[in-house]
């Protein structure tokens, strides 16, 4: 090998060393330059995004600090508002609360004045009553000076006087009730047909053979049949026919029914007995329901209570004086309905008051008391009117009838239960009747004749039982007339 080129072949190798090395931290340099100018860049831009991001976060806040603002003051408008309307409000009861005071105040003022209006119309009438009895003192003694006079007698003519004076005012002012009532009594339109009820029943057999099987043996079947429908039997020689006897038609009717369908059965004996009847009270409830609705049918009567309805039925079986009491009802509905109409009133009102009129007497055979009693207390149970309970107990109990529809029920009852053959009674009992009538009448003096005949009737009606009214007329000097109810 060539000797130059070995001494060449180091300085190559380190001239290339060099080069490479220098060569190395050239690029080196330039890659440090180049990353920092990137990292510069970088930094740059984060500075411009940090400034960017804080003026947005600045705009965001100041918007939010706007908005806020806003909505407080909005707030403190609405909240101003409210305090207002309240203001307001306060301001208009205040207002009130003075109104309110100025009208106390005017009523006290004014009830002072009617105060001492009243005292001065109490003084006023104190005086009057003064000169009244001075006069009446100064009448007696004219009277007693020229008449000759007692002071009794005077005091007589006096009081008859002042009773006349206010029987006369009394006319006045019920003139226009009172001629109604006189018209509505006149008015009689209605006259059935009546059929006078017994206190019998007769009962058909198909043989006289079936008299012994009612007997029964030793007489079990006829006890039992009178011990479970409280009626007496009379079986005699009478043809083909068994009496049924009791004064309870509502009894008779269950025995008649109940010996009827044993007649048909064939099968007679106790427990039979027992049964049937029973049966047939049970039946007999339907049938006092649809007899009460057949009768408020027939008078035009709606809308009563159930219980009423079944009460009206058993009158079916209810008699007064010999006087069916549901047939004397519809009668009563009749007329003071019919009259009612005559003179301008309450027609339905009317028929209703005469159909209850005598409810009580359904009931007087099962709870003690008088029918008007009984009335009042099954009328207001079943929420009746108080005008139908006034109309019940008007011309029974002295109570004062309160509508012009009462009147007429109570002229009505009175045409159905006098009018000829509608009640029987025996001969001995109307005369002893009539001298009862002369007994109270003749204790009685020729003196204060009005007074008289008011009294009479009152003896009449607290010592005497009676159907309809009694008219108690006094003739002396003046006719009087007044009537016991």
């Amino acid at each position: 090998m060539d000797p130059i080129y070995l001494l060449l072949l180091p300085v190559g190798i380190v001239i290339g060393l060099a080069v490479g090395v220098a060569l190395h931290q050239l690029l080196t340099n330039r890659k440090i330059g180049g990353a920092e100018e990137r990292v510069r860049r970088i930094l740059e831009e984060g500075q411009r995004d940090a400034d960017a991001g804080r003026k947005s976060a600045e705009l965001e806040a100041r918007e939010l600090a706007l908005k806020t603002r806003a909505e407080l003051e909005e707030e403190t408008r609405r909240r101003q508002r409210e305090i207002q309307q309240v203001e307001q409000r306060i301001s208009q009861k205040d207002e009130q609360l003075t109104r309110k005071l100025d009208q106390i105040e005017r009523r006290i003022v004014d009830h002072e004045t009617k105060e001492r209006s009243l005292l001065a119309r109490e003084r006023e009438s104190i005086e009057k009553e003064m000169r009244l009895a001075s006069a009446l003192d100064e009448h007696r003694r004219k009277l007693e000076a020229i008449a000759g006079l007692t002071s009794e007698e005077a005091k007589r003519q006096l009081l008859a006087q002042l009773l006349a004076m206010r029987l006369e005012e009394e006319a006045r002012e019920t003139a226009h009730a009172k001629a109604k009532e006189v018209l509505a009594t006149t008015i009689q339109r209605l006259a059935p047909d009546y059929t006078v009820e017994t206190a019998v029943s007769i009962v058909d057999l198909p043989s006289d053979d079936m008299k012994g099987r009612i007997i029964g043996r030793e007489g079990r079947n006829i006890r039992a049949l009178e011990q479970h429908t409280g009626v007496d039997l009379i079986v005699d020689d009478t043809p083909e026919a068994v009496i049924i006897s009791a004064y309870d038609p509502y009894r008779r009717e269950i025995a008649r029914l109940a010996l009827k369908t044993l007649i048909a059965d064939g099968r007679i004996h106790p427990a039979r007995i027992e049964e049937v009847v029973e049966k047939v009270k049970r039946d007999m409830e339907q049938h006092l329901k649809e007899e009460g609705e057949k009768a408020c049918f027939e008078v035009g009567v709606q809308g009563l209570h159930p219980e009423l309805v079944k009460l009206v039925g058993r009158m079916k079986f209810r008699t007064s004086y010999g006087q069916n009491c549901l047939q004397h009802s519809k009668e009563v509905a009749w007329l003071a309905g019919m009259m009612a109409a005559e003179i301008g009133a309450d027609v339905k009102l009317a028929k209703r008051m005469g159909l209850l009129h005598d409810i009580g007497k359904a009931l007087t055979h099962e709870q003690e008391g008088s029918h008007p009693e009984l009335s009042l207390q099954v009328l207001t149970k079943y929420n009746e009117s108080p005008v139908v309970i006034n109309a019940a107990l008007a011309g029974h109990e002295n109570a004062e009838p309160m509508t012009i529809e009462a009147v007429l029920t109570e002229a009505a009852d009175g045409i159905s239960a006098a009018r000829p053959g509608a009640r029987r009674d025996v001969l001995e009992s109307y005369i002893k009747r009539l001298a009862k009538l002369e007994e109270i009448a003749l204790s009685y003096s020729d003196l204060d004749a009005h007074q008289l005949a008011k009294d009479i009737s009152k003896r009449i009606e607290a010592e005497m039982q009676y159907p309809g009214h009694i008219k108690v007329v006094v003739i002396r000097e003046t006719r009087a007339v007044e009537v016991a109810r």
